[in-house]
């Protein structure tokens, strides 16, 4: 946490192609910063950066505090024209770049409109790992894209947890169950990002505002 009455938290969102990733990048910022279309191949093939500011969005120990979001967009793998290695290297470069003190939270953004098989996210969840080492499962949490269907098949967050694939109920096992549904289609561009970077927000204060260095 920064001592200019102001918290930066510095994020990274990672992804298959067509996630939703770079959309949850623009929620968060709200403003189209990344570029984010239908496409029959990855979009995104560049790490990068943007960066925006909410003034008195909370408060600590009786006074305002501002909260800087600082995202950083990546390569969807496995990706259309990039192999593993290649992003990975990317992804690598980048957090050491921009995120010299640490990272405090990777966002696995996962659709909820498409059934998980038993490998389905094994290459973001290696990614996260190898990125991250050991103590990835503490700086991660799960962001469920396109969760508005759930409302339209009538069931709710909890139901579609306890009928997850056992790899992705142990991936939230893993993440001691921090995951996001975004689903406030409803919702103006300011009211989805409070409610995302509130939400984010608690889950860094459970680390205590802890980063996590990369290998």
């Amino acid at each position: 946490m920064d001592d200019n009455n102001e918290i930066t938290i510095n994020l990274l969102l990672l992804g298959k192609m067509q996630c939703g990733k770079s959309s949850l990048g623009n929620s968060l910022l709200g403003s189209y910063e990344f570029e984010s279309r239908i496409f029959p191949q990855s979009v995104t093939k560049e790490c990068r950066l943007r960066r925006m500011r909410i003034p008195n969005f909370t408060r600590r120990m009786g006074r305002e505090l501002g909260l800087r979001l600082q995202v950083l967009d990546t390569p969807g793998i496995p990706h259309s024209s990039l192999n593993q290695d290649e992003v990975k290297k990317r992804v690598r470069k980048a957090l050491s770049e921009h995120f010299p003190e640490g990272l405090h939270m990777a966002l696995l953004v996962l659709r909820a409109d498409i059934p998980h098989c038993e490998e389905e996210n094994q290459h973001t969840v290696k990614l996260t790992e190898d990125l991250l080492g050991p103590n990835w499962k503490h700086f991660t949490a799960v962001v469920f894209t396109h969760a508005e269907t759930l409302e339209e098949m009538r069931m709710t967050e909890e139901k579609f947890i306890s009928l997850a694939p056992k790899s992705l109920s142990a991936l939230l096992e893993d993440v001691q169950s921090r995951c996001i549904f975004r689903d406030h289609p409803h919702e103006s561009a300011h009211e989805e990002r409070a409610v995302l970077a509130n939400q984010i927000l608690h889950f860094v204060r459970q680390n205590s505002y802890r980063t996590s260095m990369f290998i």
